[in-house]
Parts: structure tokens; sequence; C-alpha cells
């Protein structure tokens, strides 16, 4: 073992506080502190952005699928098409789209949207939208009448499921006198919320064959959207179609979403080394606190080296003294960190009952509640540079204390 009885003793008394120490104690003790509110905070604020990161992501990625398949004109074969895709180790579900862009206008509002036209069967696997009706039901979707809008273009134009919708669509007839923009009134068949500002306010849904029908693509649809069943395979699986089907142009999620993933990546990063600059200045109290406690010190230290206390004895007491103030503070805040993360949501109910605010509003943030997702990885990493920065701390007062000459520190006593 290391560290012998002796050195475990010694560094023991010298970790319990006495009145005629009371200063170097109080520096220990802020290093305790330190450490462990720099390793909690580290460990819920990353637990938090990958919340975040994780629930942005779902709601994109459940909403568009993880690879877009489409092509220069209309897929026409699209059913066979969708079969030998389906057909592919991974591929989870292939929807078939038309997409088109539309100005909608009611008694109270104008505006744009995007038309998706889509099966009501396929559209009820997906949970982040058959999961997310609020008002109506994807039946009258499945049965080909009616269309589905989010709450947030429910609200602008102020229309409610069984109520309609005037749809405009630029790529009108064309006739003698010019083209002329199509226009179809629908009846609401349903609302949806899955709480993405982006998609409850710019988002209808169709039924496939009146998409077809309304945006001119007899027997064909504009895309495909398929959905696999590990988003981080998506890349792999989208060269995959594309080799067995050169004309086609197939994207995965990371091309499509590339700048987003890339800045919650760098945000990531980013934060992490912020935060990391807490547990690094409670470490470098580690190394005030030692050095006093050092100096505080100099006679017990000479009358152990009389005593036949060796230089590396001597070294190894003060490296237990610190490494334990840094080893209990990690472990102090590790604890903190998951329980916080566990319970961060009645944490902030009880804060908003407390302060009579609401601290994080759905309107602002579009989440009905604070996201936490805790990677063990991510933790025991964040625990291993808590240590090895408590440690490095402590090998400085130590060696200095190793060092110190037990004649000169008698002689000054």
């Amino acid at each position: 073992m290391i560290f012998g009885p002796f050195e475990r003793m010694v560094a023991a008394r010298y970790l319990r506080a006495r009145r005629k120490e009371g200063f170097v104690s109080v520096i220990v003790g802020f290093s305790f502190v330190g450490i462990a509110l720099g390793v909690a905070t580290l460990i819920i604020v990353m637990a938090v952005m990958n919340g975040f990161r994780q629930d942005i992501f779902d709601r994109i990625l459940g909403f568009n699928g993880h690879i877009d398949v489409s092509a220069n004109v209309a897929l026409s074969d699209f059913d066979n098409l969708s079969a030998r895709i389906r057909s592919i180790p991974g591929v989870v579900s292939v929807m078939p789209v038309v997409e088109g862009e539309v100005m909608i206008t009611s008694d109270r509002n104008a505006g744009g949207a995007l038309v998706r036209g889509v099966r009501g069967e396929d559209l009820a696997q997906h949970p982040w939208i058959a999961g997310h009706i609020l008002e109506g039901s994807l039946d009258t979707l499945s049965k080909g009448d009616g269309v589905l809008i989010g709450t947030g273009l429910a609200q602008n134009f102020g229309v409610r499921s069984g109520g309609q919708l005037t749809m405009i669509s630029p790529k009108g007839n064309v006739t003698a006198f010019g083209t002329v923009p199509r226009q179809g009134t629908f009846p609401v068949s349903g609302v949806f919320n899955i709480g993405e500002s982006q998609f409850d306010t710019g988002v209808v849904f169709m039924p496939l064959e009146r998409a077809q029908i309304y945006f001119k693509y007899p027997n064909a649809v504009t895309n495909l959207e398929v959905w696999v069943d590990n988003p981080d395979k998506a890349r792999d699986i989208a060269a995959e179609i594309s080799n067995a089907n050169p004309n086609l142009r197939v994207l995965s999620w990371e091309t499509i979403q590339g700048p987003l993933y890339n800045a919650l990546g760098v945000e990531r990063v980013v934060m992490f080394l912020i935060l990391t600059l807490i547990i690094l200045v409670a470490a470098l109290n580690i190394v005030s606190g030692l050095i006093m406690l050092v100096k505080d010190k100099g006679s017990d230290i000479a009358i152990l080296r009389t005593m036949g206390a060796t230089r590396g004895m001597i070294m190894r007491i003060f490296l237990l003294t610190g490494a334990t103030v840094g080893t209990v503070g990690t472990t102090l805040g590790f604890g903190i960190g998951c329980v916080f993360c566990d319970n961060i949501e009645s944490i902030r109910q009880f804060l908003q009952r407390l302060t009579g605010t609401n601290l994080f509003s759905p309107e602002v943030y579009f989440l009905s509640q604070i996201p936490a997702k805790m990677e063990w990885g991510e933790n025991l990493l964040i625990v291993a540079m808590s240590l090895a920065l408590s440690f490095a701390a402590t090998l400085y007062p130590s060696w200095r204390a190793a060092r110190t000459d037990p004649v000169e520190a008698l002689r000054y006593e």
C-alpha cells in the first residue's frame, strides 16, 4: 500500500481544524467546497445541454426523417423504390411525400406554409405527430379527407378542428390569359402540437392522393423520407441507397442539418472548457492551502524528520492530505450533480412556487420541461479530470514539505 498507517494518521490530524490553524482549515474548506460545486455544476450543465440537444434532434429528425431521397423530376415508381429501400438493413420505415408551398388565407390572416402530402397510415407510425394530436384524429387523414395543422398555425388563422382553410398554390393552371394560381378549400381534421415553433406554425399535412391532385403530381411524389434504427449510421445507409440508385439525390440528416449539429457540438465543447475553470480554481486553492499548511507545520516536519521520518514519508503525508480534499470534494460533487439531474424538474417547480415566477416558459423555449440527460462516460471523464487536477495540485506543496531542512525549521521557532 502506498500510504502507511503513520502517514494516514498524520494526514488525518492535519485535516482536522484547530483553533490555532483556523485560517488554514478555512482555505482547505473552500477548496473542498469549490471542487464539489465545480464538479456538480459541470455535470448538471452538461446533462441539460445533452438533454436539449437530444430533444431538438428528436423533434427535427422525428419530423423530417433521417434520410431524404429525391430526384430532379418527380418519383413515379415510388412504391417499388420504397420497398427496395425498406429492404436495406437498418432502415425502419419509408414515407412517400408530396411537398409544396402554398399561401393560406382565412377571415383573420394570410400567410405562407409548407404542405406535406402523406398517407395517414405512414404518419401514424411516427409518435412525434400521432402522439401529439390535440384535436381531431388521423382517421379522416387516412380516409383522404381534411388536413392536419399545428397549434401555432391554428391560432394565427383562427381555425380549429372542423373548420376550413383556403390554400393558394403558386404553381397555377395555364390558361389563355396566363397562369392562374390554383385555389382550394380544405376541412381541418385535426390539430397537433409537437412543441417546435417551426413545424407548429408552418406545416400542413394533407392526404397523399389529394396532394398529388392539388400539386399536379399524378401517381408520383416529390421525395421519400427514410427513418433508420440508428441515426449515427444514416450517412452510411444514405451512401448505400445512392450507390444502388445513382440517379437519385440522397441526403442524410448530417448534411441537411449540418450547421445546427456543428453549432451544438461547438457550444458543448466550449461550455465544458469554461466550466472546467471552476474545478481548476478550486485545485489552485488546494495548492495555496497546502503551502500555508506546510509553512504552519514547519516545526512538526522538522520533529518528524529528527524522529526518523524520511522525505518520502513527509511527501506522502501532504499528498494524502491534498488528495483527500480532492477525492471527497469530487465524490460529493458527483452525488449532488446526479441527484440534481434526476430531480431537476421537481426543483424547477419548487423554485417557481418559491419565487412566484415562471423559470422555464414553454412559449420562449418551446419545451414544457427542462430536459436533462446524463451520459455516464462524460460523467466519468469529469470525475477523472477533477481527481487528476486535485492530485496534480498536491505535488508541489508535498515536494516543498519534503525538502524542508529540519535544522532551519527549528532554528526559527
